[in-house]
């Protein structure tokens, strides 16, 4: 059973090892201000638990105005491919259109197209520009 918080309290130590498994696999142990960043920047977050433990997460900034930008979609690999991602997205789209927002972008690897666009986002064309 997997329990989905919107806009809940997030353990900093809690969300890096999250984070870190969902991206690298590795764990680094660098705790990141995740609280502190998503009360300063987000539009929303959301939360995804089973039996208590963080396995999914995904927050949104946004410019203040109708655009808002999804970031760090992230579900531990062992919980992968159960929709739990999907899930995450969806309930974030609603909280974006809920505080205005009448645009959701997100940047992603071309391997995970299928992905988003099952979770009704559309392909257009972007550009990187990498600053450091």
């Amino acid at each position: 059973m997997i329990t989905y918080v919107e806009g809940g309290p997030v353990d900093d130590v809690e969300l890096s090892r999250l984070h870190d498994l969902a991206f690298t696999g590795i764990l680094s142990g660098d705790v990141r201000p995740w609280s502190t960043r998503l009360r300063t920047y987000s539009v929303g977050w959301v939360c995804a638990y089973a039996g208590g433990e963080l396995c999914g997460f995904v927050h949104a900034c946004w410019d203040g105005g109708s655009h808002t930008f999804v970031l760090d979609t992230a579900v531990l690999p062992d919980f992968q491919r159960r929709g739990i991602g999907g899930e995450l997205l969806r309930r974030l789209s609603t909280l974006a259109r809920q505080a205005g927002c009448e645009w959701l972008h997100v940047d992603y690897e071309s391997r995970l197209d299928g992905f988003y666009e099952s979770a009704g986002f559309t392909p257009t064309l972007a550009r990187l520009h990498r600053l450091a």
